[in-house]
């Protein structure tokens, strides 16, 4: 195999595991209230900027990344109580101009507060050389944290009374709310969760891209794109999909360039759209 081919291969998978992590919290959320976040990628975006103004403010970067994450976790409480639960009952069109919405408002404002500039969070770390293969260092603690954030997600849903009745009520809400089930309870904790997964992915981006107001425009399609593919709501799906939407965006990239890496995945996406319209992993 040649040597830069499995260079690409392997920061493909890398950037997988963070595209995953963020499918992850956007699958959660859809799979439990019902609504698709538009501005899920734009969470993103406002995690990297408290990791970036609480660092260059003096706060150490582990201290930063926790007091980011538990804002954006906040951040997606307050999404659900300010703009999700009015429409909650709504059609679908309305819930995505509300989103769509909240997009236009954290881009508008963000650029309001700090301009248009990039920002960079001037950490530099190192490259790892294994013989002629280099391996970006950010990358790769972006994957393992990445992967420990999902984890612990699986062992929540799958543990806890909470994580269990989350799947329950992804299931059949209705029902649930019958047997005694608070789903307010339940979708603040969800919003709560996405949140935190949206902080979590911010503080992993923050050390490999410089931040700006429009950084959910680069993001928030290809994570969409992601979750259709895998199927709305499954989070497994989305999970694979992440795999294999980040692998053709890096071999592409070593072939041809990055912008037709990105029309590759989106003709791929289509393509398999019209063979399975409702995801790889549908049952």
């Amino acid at each position: 195999m040649d040597i830069y081919l499995l260079e690409a291969v392997i920061n493909g998978l890398l950037l997988g595991g963070v595209l995953a992590l963020l499918a992850l919290g956007l699958n959660l959320i859809f799979g439990v209230i019902d609504v698709v976040w538009i501005a899920y990628a734009d969470l993103v975006m406002c995690g990297m900027y408290a990791v970036y103004w609480l660092h260059v403010a003096g706060w150490p970067l582990w201290a930063a990344s926790l007091a980011a994450i538990a804002g954006v976790a906040v951040l997606g409480v307050l999404v659900h109580v300010l703009i999700i639960a009015p429409v909650l009952r709504a059609p679908p069109i309305n819930q995505l101009l509300a989103t769509g919405g909240l997009l236009f408002f954290l881009q508008s404002f963000t650029t309001l507060l700090f301009g248009t500039d990039f920002r960079n969070i001037g950490v530099r770390l190192p490259i790892i050389e294994m013989g002629d293969i280099f391996i970006s260092f950010a990358r790769l603690l972006a994957f393992g944290f990445a992967l420990v954030g999902a984890v612990a997600l699986y062992v929540f849903l799958k543990r806890t009374y909470l994580g269990v009745a989350i799947r329950a009520i992804s299931q059949d809400r209705e029902i649930m709310g019958l047997m005694g089930v608070d789903q307010r309870r339940i979708y603040l904790v969800t919003s709560l969760i996405g949140g935190a997964l949206a902080g979590l992915g911010g503080c992993l981006l923050v050390l490999q891209y410089d931040v700006h107001p429009f950084l959910g425009n680069t993001f928030g399609p290809l994570i969409f794109m992601i979750c259709v593919l895998g199927g709305l709501g499954n989070m497994i799906g989305g999970f694979v999909a992440s795999f294999i939407i980040s692998q053709i965006i890096s071999i592409g990239g070593y072939y041809y360039s990055t912008e037709w890496a990105y029309v590759l995945a989106f003709t791929l996406f289509i393509v398999l759209m019209f063979i399975r319209p409702r995801g790889i992993l549908a049952r």
